[in-house]
């Protein structure tokens, strides 16, 4: 597989990287999102092969022994994210920069994978309570699931320093004006 240039982003659920993400297509048009897949079920109005690609647990770990995944998690049991080789290969054949959403794990794997063509940026929310808070007004999860993912952010932001930068999103607007800098710098950078 090409190794061109890659960028990936981490953090908790809740933290705005989507956000930030769907932010950042707007500005660059040399990027392009590396849509992963998962066993999950889709949330509110997500569509298959839009937000991900939605695959039974099954189909998943049939995929994993085909060796289909860049790298692939585990998350939550049956849960499985994971990016497909087939994605990053479409992107890179077309000269773009992959732009990858992943959890922290699959962050730090994919970072080894491509070394200095990687800039790994990790996502950090405020506070664990203002987590909390976005995860409840997102309105898309019951309170367990946020119980869950709340508790797992606390894990996930053990990885933070593991990245090549860190950015507390507070304030959604400073914090897009330093993701744009943050990313044109590693772009333009040959």
């Amino acid at each position: 597989m090409e190794r061109g240039k890659v960028i990936i982003f981490s953090a908790p659920s809740g933290s705005g990287k989507s956000t930030l993400i769907n932010y950042l297509m707007t500005q660059f048009d040399c990027l392009e999102f590396s849509i992963s897949a998962t066993s999950r079920s889709p949330r509110g109005e997500e569509k298959n092969g839009v937000e991900y690609y939605f695959l039974t647990p099954e189909e998943f770990r049939a995929k994993i022994s085909e060796h289909a995944f860049l790298e692939w998690e585990e998350v939550y049991e049956n849960k499985y994210y994971g990016t497909l080789r087939s994605e990053v290969e479409r992107i890179n054949t077309k000269g773009n920069i992959v732009v990858f959403d992943v959890d922290v794990a699959g962050g730090c794997n994919i970072k080894k994978m491509f070394g200095n063509n990687a800039m790994s940026v990790f996502i950090m929310p405020p506070s664990v309570a203002t987590l909390k808070e976005r995860l409840v007004k997102r309105g898309t999860d019951a309170m367990e699931v946020i119980e869950d993912r709340v508790n797992k952010a606390s894990y996930e932001m053990t990885f933070s320093d593991r990245f090549d930068r860190i950015v507390v999103n507070d304030d959604l607007e400073w914090t897009k004006a330093l993701i744009r800098k943050i990313v044109k710098e590693f772009i333009d950078n040959e």
